[in-house]
């Protein structure tokens, strides 16, 4: 099951990437592992058998930042953040994530045929966390057929959207824009 993002909180920053007070990459991830040790804020999210769950949270420097429940075989699909960059760090369960290890230009295109070799994969445990820059696409799941996973994720400026893509071998097929207004 695949459900969108909640709403962003209103007020978003103004600091651009980069510029004094912007949270770095490294910010992004330092902030999710210390939020994925939390062991009181972790329990505090409601885990749903069905259906991933979220739980808005103070992110360094006016980030966006989430805990996220994974039901055993959920995930997000292929995505990206929409110039965003950010972290995530896995607070219970293992996660997977499928990766990119190329630059995507983000705008003129509809489908791409990727080059050979450039498919990463990780599988992240309790305590693990990855940061990814602003033209990271990727897609994350559960694979567990039995266990919940927890994660926290922060991006940095807070998504001004998502693009989602399908994919078929080699094929990368963009499908849809997704706004901030479209995920209430």
């Amino acid at each position: 099951m695949f459900l969108p993002l909640p709403t962003p909180v209103p007020g978003s920053s103004t600091v651009s990437p980069g510029s004094p007070g912007a949270p770095s990459e490294a910010d992004l991830l330092a902030f999710a592992r210390r939020a994925a040790a939390d062991a009181q804020l972790v329990s505090s999210l409601p885990l749903d058998p069905q259906g991933r769950t979220w739980m808005r949270l103070n992110g360094p420097g006016d980030s966006e930042a989430w805990l996220i429940g994974w039901p055993p075989g959920t995930g997000t699909g292929w995505h990206d953040h929409g110039g965003s960059h950010g972290a995530f760090a896995t607070a219970g369960g293992v996660l997977t994530e499928h990766s990119l290890a190329a630059r995507m230009p983000t705008d003129g295109w509809r489908s791409l045929e990727l080059a050979d070799g450039i498919d990463r994969e990780r599988r992240l445990s309790e305590g693990e966390g990855r940061a990814f820059g602003a033209h990271h696409v990727h897609q994350v799941f559960n694979a567990s057929a039995e266990q919940h996973a927890v994660s926290v994720h922060a991006y940095y400026p807070p998504l001004p959207l998502m693009r989602r893509y399908s994919r078929s071998g080699p094929v990368l097929r963009l499908e849809q824009v997704e706004w901030p207004e479209e995920w209430a």
